[in-house]
């Protein structure tokens, strides 16, 4: 099984790669594909995966901290 990847796009959605399941409050199950992209601004009719309602609308650029090794 193929590690499953989020990845935080700019200024939009979170890209969904590989074997997941995505459940709500109650447990029921979303059907999803393989590559699917979840809302992050809460402005999509299709909650809650993204229908690039945000364009234009929605600002947000995340970055993952940076680790530095300690060999010096």
């Amino acid at each position: 099984m193929a590690k499953a990847q989020i990845k935080v796009n700019d200024n939009g959605s979170l890209k969904v790669t590989g074997d997941v399941e995505l459940v709500d409050a109650e447990g029921n199950v979303f059907p999803t594909k393989s590559v699917f992209s979840l809302c992050r601004c809460g402005m999509s009719s299709r909650m809650p995966f993204c229908d690039a309602s945000h364009k234009g609308k929605f600002e947000s650029c995340v970055r993952a901290e940076k680790v530095l090794d300690d060999k010096e």
